[in-house]
């Protein structure tokens, strides 16, 4: 049957003899669809804007104080004894902790999906994935408090021998990575599914055995999506607070030691944003200079993987 699009004679239009002239008018469903849609995306720009606003504008009064080159590059951050504003210690903990969740979880991730993809039955794949899944409903302050009274102590001390103080990165940072594998891995097994079945039956026509199909045909076909997944669980991890706040100590250190403590910028928001801090004092405005820094960083990280993701995106019909 065709569809029921409402029909119309459009006024005023000329049609040749024999031809009939019609205008499509959409259905009052539809157009109250369209409206609710463009509101929702109207609403998240919005909310964004004012995300923005409300942190650049207390960040501007704070660098009218404080030189921006002293901020980005100084290596002490200390702003209530010493009043010493240098951010990098900051960003130091964040790269350093954020850099071994994803050695943790980029391999667990990308395992896991290719697993669910190309190797698990229909049953199995049904079963293991909402369980895998499950990871990323506990809350974080629990994987905080597990890295902190039973990682720390029994895996890497009693277990493994490593000499870390009851804060350090490794803990956090692990712990973190398995938190962040959900995400990868259910990202990147919807991209791996999405390749087509005919390139899997191209490949083993040439002779190709399970495991070089997987990695030489669907992975590069799925790059897309892949990369997307990573970026995904760059932008978990590195907005984490509460695994860090309680793991990994309030400790602004710099240096690529993980058996030390070190604070994250996330970590001194929450921290300093819960504290009898004066409103509108200068230790009040780091607050809003750091995570401002942050949602620049992470804005700079999404902007690159949206050029990479466009550039290698493939289509399939």
């Amino acid at each position: 049957m065709a569809p029921s699009t409402e029909a119309v004679s459009s006024p005023g239009a000329f049609s040749a003899p024999g031809e009939v002239s019609l205008s499509y008018r959409p259905r009052r469903g539809e157009q109250v669809i369209r409206v609710l849609l463009a509101g929702a995306a109207g609403l998240s720009v919005l909310t964004t804007v004012g995300i923005v606003v409300s942190l650049l504008l207390p960040a501007l009064t704070f660098f009218k104080d404080v030189s921006i080159f002293d901020y980005l590059f100084g290596g002490t951050w200390d702003p209530r004894i010493s009043k010493e504003f240098g951010v990098w210690p900051l960003i130091n903990g964040t790269l350093l902790i954020t850099g071994i969740a994803l050695a943790v979880a980029i391999p667990l991730g990308l395992g896991t999906a290719l697993f669910l993809s190309e190797y698990a039955r229909p049953r199995v794949r049904r079963a293991v994935k909402p369980v895998i899944e499950l990871l990323a409903g506990i809350p974080t302050i629990v994987f905080g408090y597990f890295a902190l009274t039973f990682f720390t102590p029994n895996l890497l001390k009693d277990f493994a021998g490593v000499d870390v103080g009851t804060f350090n990165a490794l803990a956090a940072g692990i712990v973190m990575g398995f938190m962040v594998v959900p995400t990868i891995a259910s990202v990147a097994e919807d991209g791996l599914s999405a390749v087509p079945q005919s390139l899997r039956e191209g490949a083993y026509g040439l002779g190709a055995s399970k495991l070089q199909v997987s990695l030489r045909v669907v992975l590069p076909a799925a790059l897309s999506g892949v990369v997307a997944a990573i970026v995904l669980g760059i932008s978990r991890a590195i907005g984490e607070t509460m695994i860090v706040l309680v793991a990994a100590g309030l400790r602004p250190n710099t240096g690529v030691d993980p058996t030390k403590g070190y604070e994250t910028m996330t970590t001194y928001i929450g921290a300093t944003a819960r504290g009898d801090i004066p409103t509108g004092s200068l230790v009040y405005k780091t607050v809003f200079a750091v995570g401002i820094t942050l949602f620049v960083i992470t804005l700079i990280m999404n902007l690159l993987s949206i050029r990479f993701v466009r550039r290698f995106r493939q289509v399939y019909e």
